[in-house]
């Protein structure tokens, strides 16, 4: 009875192990946007349908780049007012150079909201991907009409 019992107890230990092991966190604070930012922009500088636009087109600054990155994504989920830029400007002139297609915000929102799911899980990462939606609907919709501001 005994082995049974203490069976049963391990059993659970390992279930219960195996359930908080898989359990992600929510992004809490700057370290877990930089984390996110730095590993969605790992996968697109690799990626056969957006890659070459950042590396090619926008011949993107990555060490320049990467912190007003930071800065936005962290004034989007926690309201900092960290960001100062026009994100519409700078993508109507990245359009200019090469046509942005939904092709390429289907893949750009992909890739997000992949990165998101695979390190967190909960409000704040749910809002990323929430507003990650917003931003590339409302990009995609001011470039097409550039009277739009």
């Amino acid at each position: 009875m005994e082995e049974i019992f203490a069976g049963c107890i391990c059993k659970l230990a390992g279930l219960l192990f195996t359930v908080v092991k898989g359990m992600k966190k929510d992004i809490e604070n700057r370290q877990d946007i930089e984390l996110l930012i730095k590993q969605f922009y790992n996968k697109v500088i690799t990626d056969d349908i957006i890659g070459y636009i950042f590396n090619d087109v926008a011949k993107v600054n990555w060490p320049t780049h990467l912190p007003i990155m930071y800065d936005f994504w962290e004034s989007v989920i926690f309201y900092t007012g960290t960001y100062r830029g026009n994100p519409i400007n700078l993508h109507r002139e990245l359009n200019a150079k090469e046509p942005l297609t939904p092709l390429h915000f289907k893949q750009w929102l992909l890739l997000f909201t992949g990165t998101v799911d695979e390190l967190f899980e909960g409000e704040k990462a749910e809002l990323a991907k929430q507003r990650g939606i917003s931003i590339a609907t409302m990009l995609q919709v001011k470039i097409a009409q550039p009277g739009l501001t």
